[in-house]
């Protein structure tokens, strides 16, 4: 039945045949040919949501367990945390503080700005067999992010959005969702405040977190267990032009109510 109104439409598209990515492969070369597999070509406006592993791996960000010896401020956390205290070392290194520490639960502020379980590292998915391998979240996500849009305009001829995600828990909140963690081409925050919503009243305060939406959003396709699919085009988004990062989306400390 025809309404009369315009269509308002997001699609989100895993793009196929992304392979196991090892140290040192050309991350925008394997999107590029996975496009043209799919017989999609990016159109202005489109954006890429990237999986922070994906990245991490190309980054060669794995760290052998066998090569860390913890210090003692680690074997204390470990302790506290019931983990291991090479892992425990890890995370400490990547960050700038500790939230909260429980059995089971280690809570930090990355040295990237954000708060998070464990500083990102992870075990799951790292593809190497023996158990003793960690993967750490990607040096400068954000620079990451603007090397893949050069990348992958000069091998496509269109310039994308680049968001790098990463699973995030939540305050308050259970379940974790994906966060923007690297960004580039678009603004990260939407800045609503000046407009009027559907009656005519004034917003004063809404901001929206355009590049965690995304992520989010992608995390729908992506998962987070068997799926191997760590790339999705989102095409639709209304996006704000400038020169945005995901760390803009990090709440400066004087603002953090919580920490």
């Amino acid at each position: 039945m025809r309404t009369g109104f315009p269509l308002t439409q997001l699609t989100l598209t895993a793009l196929p045949g992304i392979p196991s990515v090892q140290p040192g492969d050309d991350l925008a070369r394997l999107i590029a040919a996975s496009l043209e597999s799919a017989d999609l070509a990016l159109n202005s406006g489109d954006v890429l949501v990237i999986t922070s592993k994906l990245v991490s791996k190309a980054e060669g960000r794995f760290v052998d367990l066998r090569t860390v010896t913890p210090s003692p401020r680690a074997v204390e956390v470990a302790a506290a945390a019931d983990k291991d205290p090479r892992i425990v070392e890890l995370i400490l290194r990547e960050s700038t503080g500790i939230s909260r520490v429980r059995p089971g639960v280690l809570i930090v502020r990355h040295r990237l700005g954000f708060t998070l379980a464990n500083a990102g590292i992870d075990q799951s998915n790292v593809g190497r067999n023996d158990g003793e391998w960690v993967l750490l979240l990607p040096e400068d996500p954000d620079a990451s992010a603007y090397r893949l849009r050069q990348d992958i305009g000069e091998l496509t001829g269109a310039l994308p959005g680049i968001v790098i995600s990463d699973s995030h828990g939540r305050p308050f909140r259970l379940g974790t969702v994906g966060a923007a963690i690297g960004l580039a081409g678009f603004l990260a925050l939407r800045d609503l405040r000046g407009k009027t919503d559907l009656f005519g009243r004034a917003l004063h305060v809404t901001i929206t977190g355009l590049g965690d939406e995304l992520a989010a959003a992608a995390g729908l396709l992506s998962g987070q267990a068997a799926e191997g699919l760590p790339v999705v085009l989102v095409r639709g988004a209304v996006l704000p032009e400038g020169d945005g990062r995901a760390a803009d989306l990090v709440r400066p400390l004087e603002q953090d109510l919580y920490r």
